[in-house]
Order: structure tokens, then sequence, then C-alpha cells
């Protein structure tokens, strides 16, 4: 099948790759001319696992093209995703700019019946806004050609891309056509043979699935969070009470681990973007208004620690920081609360030694460099620092090279925001150890 996608971001690119990937030919559109060249020479401009390799063996082979000319790619393809930016707006709505441009291009391009995809995150209601939009722009051509709006929300976990895509829980298909439902179904057949489900809906409700879902796990992520600081206060573990509560079969263990609070580029902004929809629909949100306060609070639950053990007056403190990225096995840094920290950290007079396996270059865009040294390996970054701060949970810090660090670090003292160490082990071996919702008396 011969399919167009629209935008070569995070979505845009795993999903033409995963799709050329099955044997489809696919060619991906991005007005950006040197991002264009530079994937045609196999040059990645997201950090996800696999996707390089993935993406090198699809162009060589012939099933994977890149290109900036949207109505030839249009114009020789069935199907048509839109997988642009909407980030958000200063009143938490998404700025739907990129979307609408990207779907006028496609809309003076159609010379035959098309599916036209959306899987970008927008508002509800914004498939019927796109097809009245099409209607109008063919009306006013005088072309009478037929086609369809398919909404079709992407479930992607950054880090775990190309599996989520290649092997997803569900797909979710809004159309109001059934010969589009019929086609979607068909390009998706070989991907749900792990028998899980395809739901067919009208697509604001598949729109409203969306948001839904990120809205439903940034609430898991607060809750326990919420959780552990009532540990801490009662001298309970949050590390007991999370399997105790995960146990249930009507909860489960998925996204109910502490941590210093979620980033990324979905769950702050579909949260922020449900809340508008609801202001705007005159409905209370005060449970989605609640998730992001208590995130915001929780990005700063590292930093109180600190001040609580060394005071508030940090002038001449080195913190070495190991992980910068929102979440492990990405370099992606938007409203991590590595952020947070390291801000904090400088405001109140410390610098920072700063390693991540994957995001350095990211967080010079977003960090700078003053008053933060970035090091490409893990044990360097502890030279000589008051403190180890442990941010993202990546792998190589599970079991890392305990007498190294104590040799390294000025005070063996490690603030874990996702509780990675046994706190009786890191003892034993001569650390000060602070967690989350383990007890301050720790």
């Amino acid at each position: 099948m011969k399919i167009t996608v629209i935008g070569t971001g995070y979505v845009g690119l795993v999903c033409g790759t995963c799709l050329a990937e099955l044997g489809n030919s696919v060619t991906c559109i991005d007005t950006d001319e040197d991002k264009i060249s530079k994937l045609k020479n196999g040059v990645i401009p997201i950090y996800e696992p696999g996707l390089e390799e993935m993406v090198k063996r699809n162009h060589t082979g012939g099933r994977l093209m890149f290109s900036s000319d949207t109505k030839k790619a249009v114009n020789e393809s069935k199907i048509v995703f839109i997988a642009v930016g909407t980030p958000a707006s200063e009143d938490g709505s998404p700025n739907m700019t990129y979307f609408f441009n990207a779907a006028k291009e496609v809309a003076n391009s159609i010379n035959d019946y098309k599916i036209i995809v959306n899987k970008s995150t927008v508002p509800v209601g914004t498939a019927i806004k796109l097809d009245a939009m099409i209607k109008d722009i063919l009306s006013k051509k005088g072309s009478e050609t037929k086609f369809d709006v398919v909404s079709n929300p992407e479930f992607l976990k950054e880090g775990a891309a190309i599996e989520d895509f290649m092997k997803p829980d569900r797909i979710i298909i809004g159309c109001e056509s059934e010969e589009a439902a019929l086609v979607m179904q068909d390009l998706y057949k070989y991907f749900v043979r792990n028998g899980h489900p395809v739901f067919i809906m009208d697509t604001r409700s598949s729109e409203m699935t969306k948001y839904a879902s990120n809205a439903f796990l940034a609430s898991r992520i607060s809750f326990i969070n919420e959780i552990a600081n009532l540990c801490e206060n009662v001298g309970a573990d949050i590390e007991h009470v999370r399997k105790g509560v995960g146990g249930d079969s009507r909860i489960g263990y998925k996204f109910l681990n502490p941590s210093p609070g979620f980033g990324g580029s979905c769950f702050p902004k579909d949260l922020r973007a449900l809340m508008h929809i609801a202001d705007s629909e005159g409905v209370p949100a005060s449970m989605l208004n609640a998730i992001i306060e208590v995130n915001e609070y929780q990005k700063k639950s590292l930093v109180k620690k600190i001040v609580r053990r060394f005071g508030s007056d940090l002038t001449g403190m080195v913190f070495s920081v190991w992980g910068l990225s929102f979440k492990p096995k990405t370099d992606d840094m938007r409203e991590s609360p590595s952020i947070v920290v390291i801000r904090a950290l400088i405001e109140l007079g410390a610098t920072v030694k700063a390693f991540d396996p994957a995001a350095i270059e990211e967080a010079k865009i977003i960090l700078g460099n003053e008053y933060i040294q970035y090091f490409t390996d893990q044990y360097e970054a502890l030279d000589g620092t008051d403190a180890l701060v442990i941010i993202t949970e990546w792998n190589v810090f599970r079991n890392p090279d305990f007498n190294n660090m104590i040799l390294k670090l000025k005070n063996p003292i490690i603030f874990d925001g996702r509780n990675i160490y046994n706190p009786k082990e890191v003892k034993k071996l001569g650390f000060e150890y602070y967690s989350i919702g383990r007890s301050f008396e720790q």
C-alpha cells in the first residue's frame, strides 16, 4: 500500500518507518529541507532504540522515502497520515497552526479518493473541522473528489515506541465511513496478531480516548507520589505500600512507582489541553488540576531533601546529577524533573556535574553551560562532588561500582529520586542515603 506521512518528528518518523517495515511504500514529508537531507543520509533527529537501524534498512530497501514534495507524495498515496506537532499555547490549548497548514497542503494536493488520517494529538472535534475545511477547499476548486477523515491516535512510549507500534495494546480508529474503516483495518491487520483489539468508534470519542488515556496514567503517577510523601511523614515505606496496592488485580503495578514527577511531551501538554477543553465547555476539572499541582510539587521534592540536609545556602557546593532525560531510553528533556532540580540547585548557589547516556546535547541547549559541566562518563561526573542526585532510572545506574563512587564523592551521599537502591545495602557500604517515600530518618 502507498502511504504518505506528513511530519518527521517522533510520531511521524516512527509511524512511517514501522509501516515501511511491513512492506508498505511510505514517503515521509517535512518542510525542513535540511532535516530531509539528513534523513536521506541516515541521520536520525531523535534518539529511540532501534529506530536508526530500521530507518536505514527500509530506506536502503526502497520502502521508505523522504521528501518535501507534498503534492507528489499525496497524489501517489491512498492513505495520508498527518503527524505534525501541536505544541501547547500559553493558555494550555494545542497550537493547531502546523496541523492545519499541513492539512491545507494535503487538501490542495488531492487528485482522487484519499483517506486522511490524523495521528497528531488534537482537540475533540478536530476531525469534523478538518473534514469541513477540506470540503471547502475542494469546493472552491470546483472538485467533487471523495475523501474520508480518520482519527487514529498514537500511544507510543518514548524508549519503546517501535515495540508499541509493532505490537500495540489496541488500535483506535475513529471514522464515520465504513469504507475507510475497512481500509484502516486492512492496513493494521498484521499489527494485531497478538490478539489485541481494534476499536472502531466515532472521531470525537477517538480524540477523547487519547487525552483520557494520558490523563489517567498521569493521575496514577501523581497519586503514588502523594502517598509517598505521606509515607515519609508517618514512617511507612512506599516500596512496601505500592507492592501491596499494585497486587490488587483491579489496580496493577504499571505507572505506580514513586518519582520526582513526570515530564515529557505528552502528559503535561495533554493534561493542560484537556483542562482547556473542560474550561471551554464549563465542566469542572478539579482532578485534572490536582494531578498537575501534585506533579509540580513533586519536581521540587529532591531539592527540599537536599536543603534539609545541607541548608538553603549551597554556595561553593558541587552536586553530581545522574539522569537528565525525563525517562530512560530517550534524549527528550521536555518538562523533565532534571530541569527543575538543576536550576534550583544553581539558584541556591551550587554548581552541577551532569551525566546522561543520551541527553547531554539536548541538555546543553536547554540548560546551557554556565554553572554546569557535562560528562560522558558517569563516574567522572562524581569527582569531588558533595553528593549524587539520581533523577532518571537508566539501567546503567542500577548496579554501579559503589566502591569507586565512595572514592570519588567528597561526601558519600546519595539522593535517589527513583528508589533504585536498597537503603540497608547502601548504608552498609558507607553511604548516607535519601530516597522517595521512605521516611525522613534514612
